[in-house]
């Protein structure tokens, strides 16, 4: 509202008008309202009414030529009721986003297709790595290049169009075949020199100005009309720098070329749902272990038990300590109902955070990178403490105390073990820290998942090596038993 051109909050609908026919700009705004700090701030969420208001947009860009929608997020980081943003923007040849960028350059080139032909086009920062899109249409066909801020030539091949990039749902792709000339974009502050084509290797000779940036070259596109062919344009500018962009092209739309495996399970993956679902399923697998080994008979133990039988055996004992059990039963269960904690979510105003969502400032964001946080906790705290209080409970009944263990169990396991405890415990404690820094000082000791957390997870691994050993008398006797058979 303030730094934009638009000047508005909200999505909107923009109409740009030519001689030739119009071309529709649709906004899609998913920032959440109110807007908490980081990191519960990752996924956008659409609520009815916006969707109603997008769905109407959407109807009036059907009289353009060509449709682009434009967010801050990907689709897969979009909650949106049915029929989901996906199916809203169907009659769109684009969608372009930001949000994820390169992941940080583990994924460069973050591009793919949605089943309806509408092309999603994550693109890279600019803050950091100072890259830019430039888009064209040309006659109705869509071409567009990402590139580096200051990097000259800037080359854009718009016909023949990247095939990859294609859609026949939403472009007239046989205007490649009828067509009479190459065109190209080219850009630089330096006088351009050369704009040299090639096509299979074959240099096809030197494309002239039109005007402005348009470059052309008379080609023969029925020389070209089996197959799949590769395009390169080398173009010169009088400062001697020289730029190449070439892709695959073809006339034939029954031919398949298809985007990466990663970028397209990023970009069309609805990714809170499956946090949700992934969350759920652990919480309640390591819930049903504890219940099962409560009631489960006791397992026999044999003359040198093999690892699973121990396991089996420590979970049993684990399950018939109470002061063990309800621990972990209660840590479950309030993982998933929560409050994690309780501060400033948003600058002035004190919210709640919940594995299900957050309340702040009188409103209800309904859970997304909340079920992401549950799942590293249980995967990395929750259900390693519960496998690291086994093990000590198992050399407690094998009638080890915490010296004694080490001289007499393998000690580079032993170590090892413990060494992966006290990095996971220092993990949780840095997880305070990062509360304290970001929500204040009332998250800090507010923070039943955190703070209070710390200091449950001292008391039980003391409590493991404190616990009198007449309480463990029964499963102390029949390892010796086992033993000395």
């Amino acid at each position: 509202r303030k730094y934009s051109a638009w000047r508005k909050d909200g999505s909107f609908h923009y109409i740009h008008t030519t001689s030739f026919g119009n071309y529709s700009f649709i906004c899609v705004d998913a920032t959440l309202s109110p807007g908490p700090k980081r990191p519960y701030n990752f996924f956008g969420i659409l609520n009815m009414n916006q969707m109603k208001d997008l769905s109407l947009m959407a109807s009036e860009s059907l009289r353009s030529n060509h449709t682009v929608w434009f967010g801050h997020f990907p689709t897969s980081t979009i909650i949106s009721p049915a029929p989901g943003i996906r199916s809203l923007m169907s009659s769109a040849t684009a969608y372009l986003c930001g949000h994820l960028h390169t992941m940080g350059g583990l994924m460069p080139v973050l591009h793919s297709q949605h089943r309806g032909g509408t092309l999603e086009l994550e693109l890279g920062d600019w803050k950091d790595n100072r890259r830019y899109r430039i888009l064209a249409f040309d006659h109705d066909l869509l071409s567009f290049a990402d590139l580096n801020f200051e990097e000259w030539p800037v080359v854009l091949i718009t016909n023949p169009k990247s095939f990859l990039y294609s859609s026949s749902t939403h472009e007239p792709l046989v205007k490649i075949l009828y067509s009479t000339h190459i065109r190209i974009l080219a850009f630089s502050p330096s006088v351009i020199i050369s704009v040299e084509v090639y096509i299979d290797g074959v240099h096809l000779g030197n494309a002239h100005q039109v005007s402005g940036p348009l470059y052309v070259l008379k080609w023969s596109p029925q020389n070209y009309s089996e197959g799949f062919h590769h395009i390169d344009v080398t173009v010169q500018d009088a400062s001697g720098r020289i730029s190449t962009r070439g892709h695959i092209f073809a006339m034939e739309e029954n031919l398949s070329l298809r985007f990466g495996f990663w970028p397209s399970l990023i970009l069309l993956t609805d990714h809170y749902v499956l946090a949700r679902v992934l969350f759920g399923l652990i919480v309640l697998m390591q819930i049903a272990l504890l219940v099962i080994f409560r009631y489960l008979q006791k397992p026999a133990l044999k003359e040198k038990p093999g690892l699973l039988t121990l396991t089996s055996y420590s979970l049993h004992v684990f399950s018939k300590t109470n002061t063990f059990y309800y621990s972990i039963l209660v840590l479950n269960l309030y993982t998933i109902l929560g409050p994690w904690f309780v501060g400033e979510l948003i600058d002035g105003h004190v919210g709640a955070c919940f594995s299900f969502g957050v309340f702040v400032g009188g409103s209800f964001l309904q859970g997304s990178l909340t079920f992401v946080v549950g799942i590293l906790q249980m995967l990395f705290f929750n259900l390693p403490l519960m496998a690291y209080l086994c093990w000590c409970l198992l050399l407690r009944c094998q009638g080890h105390s915490f010296l004694s263990h080490i001289r007499h169990v393998r000690r580079p396991v032993a170590v090892l073990i413990h060494l992966a405890m006290a990095l996971l415990l220092t993990w949780q404690v840095y997880s305070c820290y990062f509360l304290q820094r970001t929500y204040g000082t009332l998250a800090f000791f507010l923070s039943p998942m955190r703070t209070w957390l710390v200091v449950l997870t001292s008391a039980l691994i003391y409590k493991t090596w404190t616990l009198k050993s007449s309480e463990l008398r029964t499963y102390i006797v029949e390892i010796k038993n086992c033993q000395s058979s």
